[in-house]
């Protein structure tokens, strides 16, 4: 308060506080002092901060010609050459962007080019550091960035002497072909291709008419490649034909499609629409054109490939294009006989994939695609679908914010795995519906709808991350859905995809939030869907009602539980229900589990901690009541699926942390669903989500925990001290896990195969109206879908245990090699894929 009148000057009008007038004098009297009305000098920021900010900021202004970021971003550079922390932070910078910021690069060439002209010497530091960058990344199996340093080169191969990037291209090749030679299920080799085959294109928009004879040469060696279907695609293949004469449901390798894609550019003269061309100047800079036209060349430095190449630290697999917009009457996106399906899908995705620690970049970049690519290649942005119809010859359809959409989904939808936590790509699609709702927002619904049409023909496990993503997305923004839409849907039988598809999506919504709130934004045909049972909090005690077998144990042992009784106080009521359970002809054990197994989660029913105490404490019983019968161990499973029947997402947390426990084990789980569940329901419960949910976390709990201690095991064989003692402990564990991990396996194919071959007994009764023939082809069809998700999943499992091994082996193989070093010789290293390095940069396979 004495502040605030000290500002006021204690009242009145005329001696109150004016900063404005006063800065205004301060200013006048600071002119007088210099001298008349000249103005202030402003202090600018060094050098090195206006270019570095110029590079960070280049090409992203829509309404300023590329021409001019350029040049002005260069020749600040070269009036400034003589700032050696300028120099040094330029080519750390240039390279940086082109791996951080891949839609870039050809700007950052464009920069280096014109800076060429006036200082060549700028081009010979940046290609020593490049070089020296690939080499490294080339050993390591950093195959995205060994694409994205060739990218760059290739754009700078006007001002390269010779072949310039070509040479690089063939020994690239070279180990290719070795590769598929050595084994036709290799993946490496693949990847060599489809980085050759992604950098062409930069060198022709660079060298235009120069390289094309060169380009047709390499060309017609990878077809031998890139033309042969891979024999892991169908492994990854994104839809499930129901039979063999469905052919609408397929998608087109990647390196294939590319091949061909490039084919029809080179017959078309290396057209290339789509790609920026930053160092092509207007008419009326003529003279810097020709200067570009004929710049000072430079020599690369020889890189040097390796011998053996290394598959790196992500797992590598064929690729496959996808795209949500292909069954359109209107091309919102590039069609895959047009090669800028690929170029833009993959400059999109390495920024998407790389810039993963921060969602609002890559965000902000997809939507601002149109500013990375030449002009006229998309129509303008936030343009209604149905105006696209409109349009007509040469002007674009291909709409921006469809174009990015479709990219974040492949690579959300991406099998076998993708690159990063699948909640990554939600935020990345949720940031750019803030940044640009009005634009991204119908992208999305079509790309909904594209989902939920044609979600029968989807693999499973895709399925399932749509319904997870869908159900994400919809409580970012008030759980808003034109359901209306689908309101036909709601009738069908449960076991129709359409049908399990929305179940299940509205049992995701309400865990995010509750049933009431979910319940207000459906319309009146959903209701049905979400009972009163989900609008309760917490379930209903069953032993609070008389009528129900053991109601007054059931009692006594949650007032036991809540006072902390110990077991020995507990055991005389459970020694009763095995009496009256005796007298009934029931199991004793199965009815004493059944009670006490749901009296713990009654008094745990407040909250997750509440629950996970009450399982702690209660931990030394209930892992000798799993111990005592598989019927006792399939009935805590029972219980707990029971009383959390209305909230399947609890159940699930509850049945996860009983595994940690060991209180069950991986393959009751299994039976109690695929065996008993599966069975009783007439194979209902294979289209129940939360039961393939269950199921698949068990599995990569399992399989988990196999990859944990195989990583454990290879990171513990040091170069000095070799294998370590423990070794054949750690081996035998590994061997246990595995063998388990393969009984999963086998006990889940057994399950399935009878459902998905029709030999189950239990698919021919039916009871909701559907035809015996109907429902036995559903049934049939879930089986299979489920089949076909876990043969995957062993079978990558069982490559990542190849893969490992030989790892380990040469871990092991390292110190030997170590030890036979004479004096005066370079020692062996081993790079972060096991391999041994020598001085030389030669790996020993």
């Amino acid at each position: 308060m004495a502040d605030y009148d000290r500002r006021s000057g204690g009242g009145g009008g005329g001696g109150g506080y004016n900063a404005r007038k006063r800065q205004r004098y301060r200013d006048d009297h600071d002119d007088d002092r210099r001298g008349g009305n000249q103005r202030r000098r402003l202090n600018e920021a060094p050098p090195h901060v206006r270019v570095r900010k110029q590079l960070l900021n280049i090409a992203e202004n829509p309404m300023r010609p590329w021409h001019e970021d350029v040049k002005s971003t260069a020749d600040l550079f070269t009036d400034n050459w003589e700032d050696e922390r300028l120099r040094a932070n330029f080519v750390d910078l240039v390279l940086q962007l082109s791996l951080e910021q891949p839609l870039k690069s050809p700007f950052l060439a464009a920069v280096v080019l014109v800076a060429n002209l006036n200082k060549p010497e700028i081009v010979d530091m940046l290609l020593t550091q490049l070089v020296s960058n690939l080499e490294s990344r080339l050993r390591d199996g950093e195959w995205r960035d060994v694409k994205l340093y060739l990218k760059l080169l290739a754009c700078l191969q006007s001002c390269l002497e010779g072949e310039g990037v070509f040479p690089v291209l063939e020994e690239l090749f070279a180990r290719a072909v070795d590769l598929q030679t050595a084994s036709s299920e290799d993946t490496i080799g693949t990847e060599l291709v489809k980085i050759i085959l992604l950098t062409l294109p930069y060198v022709m928009v660079s060298a235009p008419d120069q390289w094309q004879q060169k380009a047709a040469d390499l060309m017609d060696k990878t077809e031998i490649i890139a033309s042969e279907p891979h024999t892991l695609q169908a492994l990854i293949e994104p839809y499930h034909a129901e039979n063999e004469e469905d052919t609408s449901a397929t998608s087109q390798s990647l390196i294939g499609l590319l091949q061909s894609q490039l084919q029809n550019e080179a017959n078309n003269g290396w057209a290339l629409a789509c790609l920026p061309r930053p160092w092509e100047f207007p008419l009326k800079d003529v003279e810097m054109q020709s200067r570009l036209s004929s710049p000072p060349k430079h020599t690369l430095p020889p890189i040097s490939v390796p011998q053996t190449v290394v598959a790196g630290p992500r797992p590598l697999f064929p690729e496959v294009y996808f795209s949500v917009y292909r069954d359109q009457d209107v091309e919102s996106v590039p069609p895959v006989s047009n090669a800028a399906a690929s170029l833009i899908r993959d400059a999109l995705l390495d920024t998407i994939n790389v810039l993963d620690y921060n969602r609002h970049v890559p965000a902000r970049q997809l939507i601002e695609v149109d500013c990375f690519f030449a002009p006229r290649t998309f129509a303008p942005r936030a343009t209604p679908f149905d105006l696209l119809r409109n349009f007509e010859p040469p002007k674009s359809t291909w709409k921006p914010e469809d174009v990015a959409v479709d990219a974040v989904f492949s690579q959300l939808f991406q099998l076998p795995n993708p690159e990063h936590k699948l909640v990554y790509f939600h935020s990345v699609l949720t940031e750019a519906c803030k940044l640009a709702p009005a634009a991204i927002a119908p992208s999305l619904g079509r790309a909904i709808r594209y989902f939920y049409r044609n979600n029968h023909h989807l693999d499973l496990e895709l399925v399932n991350r749509f319904m997870d993503w869908f159900s994400h997305h919809l409580s970012n923004f008030g759980f808003t859905w034109k359901w209306t839409e689908w309101v036909e849907d709601v009738d069908l039988p449960d076991l129709h995809p359409c049908k399990a598809f929305i179940r299940g999506a509205i049992d995701k919504e309400i865990r995010l939030s509750f049933a009431q709130r979910i319940k207000n934004t459906l319309p009146e045909p959903y209701q049905a869907l979400i009972g009163p049972e989900k609008e309760k909090e917490t379930p209903d005690f069953k032993f609070a009602d008389d009528k129900t077998p053991f109601a007054a144990e059931g009692r006594e042992i949650a007032t036991l539980l809540r006072k902390k009784a110990s077991d020995e106080e507990i055991q005389p009521v459970i020694e009763r229900i095995h009496a009256m359970a005796i007298d009934n002809n029931l199991d004793p054990l199965v009815a004493s589990t059944h009670v006490f197994v749901t009296s713990v989660l009654h008094v745990g029913s407040k909250s997750l901690s509440h629950v996970l105490a009450a399982i702690e404490r209660t931990k030394d019983r209930l892992t000798d009541i799993g111990a005592s019968s598989e019927a006792a161990r399939s009935q805590i499973l029972t219980s707990v699926m029971e009383y959390w029947s209305a909230h399947s997402g609890v159940a699930i947390t509850i049945v996860e942390k009983l595994l940690n426990y060991s209180i069950l084990s991986p393959s009751v789980v299994i039976n109690w669903a695929l065996v008993g569940l599966a069975g009783k329901t007439q194979g209902e419960a294979l289209a129940q989500g939360h039961i393939y949910e269950l199921i698949f976390n068990t599995v990569m709990k399992v399989t988990g925990r196999v990859r944990q201690l195989v990583k454990k095991r290879i990171a513990a064989i040091t170069l000095d001290k070799g294998v370590p003692a423990d070794d054949a402990e750690t081996a035998a564990a590994i061997e246990q896990e595995v063998g388990a991990m393969r009984s999963l396996f086998k006990d889940i194919e057994d399950a399935l195969v009878a459902f998905a071959t029709g030999t189950k007994d239990e698919i021919m009764e039916t009871t909701d109206g559907l035809d015996s023939t109907e429902r036995e082809r559903l049934v049939k069809r879930w089986g299979e879908r489920w089949l076909r998700v876990y043969r995957r999943r062993s079978a990558i499992e069982e490559a990542y245990l190849i893969e490992r091994e030989k790892e380990r082996e040469k871990k092991v193989a390292a110190p030997a090699v170590a030890a036979d070093t004479k004096p005066g010789e370079t020692a062996a290293v081993l790079d972060r894929d096991g391999d041994v390095v020598l001085g030389n940069g030669g790996i020993v396979a």
